[in-house]
């Protein structure tokens, strides 16, 4: 999944990029609240991890702005301040979750796991459709009792797709979920990414449909 840490602490933002990274994640950083509204107005993440206290915009305002464009992006809200009014203005403004610093590392994971896996509409730590299972936390891929082993991007993409089962997920969503701002891929790379996985999920009885114009869509076939 693509994630954005929105943390004006370098030494906190890095620290959390590399963990995230080494889950399976596709991870971007801000660590001003304008830099952060800007990559939410015109990128798309799966979910923010995001402080509240932040130079040039709150982060509750950041929060605010992204509901107002109707994104359902999932946040995780992560600061440092204790009063029980921000936390609840920060729920009311459309925050997922709630963690607050100091806080552990395995607990940050863990919600941010859930939180996913609850958008999948997953019971457990697994994705199910047709014959293919996709452990969430382990980023596993079976089908039936194998074991499929799958190149990174792949399984993004995946993952990204598992993720939006039974609805349209346009092109430049799927491209935006699988690479970061540094690393972005292209139109071309990504239908070949397709074409590769698409032949990988038909034994589960599953198909990748092409909807033109608007994108691809994974349903059992």
């Amino acid at each position: 999944m693509r994630l954005l840490i929105v943390e004006d602490n370098d030494e906190l933002a890095t620290a959390l990029s590399r963990i995230l990274r080494a889950d399976g994640h596709v991870v971007d950083i801000a660590t001003d609240g304008s830099d952060a509204d800007a990559a939410l107005a015109t990128e798309f993440f799966d979910l923010v991890v995001l402080d509240l206290g932040l130079p040039l915009m709150d982060g509750l305002d950041v929060l605010r702005r992204l509901r107002a464009r109707s994104s359902d992006t999932i946040v995780l809200v992560l600061t440092a301040r204790a009063d029980l009014a921000d936390r609840v203005k920060g729920l009311d403004l459309g925050a997922d979750d709630y963690i607050a610093k100091p806080f552990e590392v395995e607990e940050l994971e863990a919600r941010i796991r859930a939180l996913l896996r609850r958008r999948a509409g997953a019971r457990g730590s697994a994705v199910r459709l047709g014959s293919l299972v996709f452990d969430v936390a382990a980023r596993k891929v079976q089908i039936g009792d194998q074991q499929v082993e799958l190149p990174k991007r792949e399984l993004d993409l995946l993952e990204a797709l598992l993720l939006r089962t039974g609805r349209v997920a346009p092109k430049t969503e799927l491209s935006e979920a699988i690479s970061s701002i540094d690393d972005a891929i292209s139109e071309g790379a990504l239908e070949l990414y397709i074409s590769r996985l698409r032949k990988k999920v038909e034994p589960a009885g599953l198909r990748i449909r092409t909807l033109r114009g608007l994108g691809y869509m994974l349903e059992a076939a």
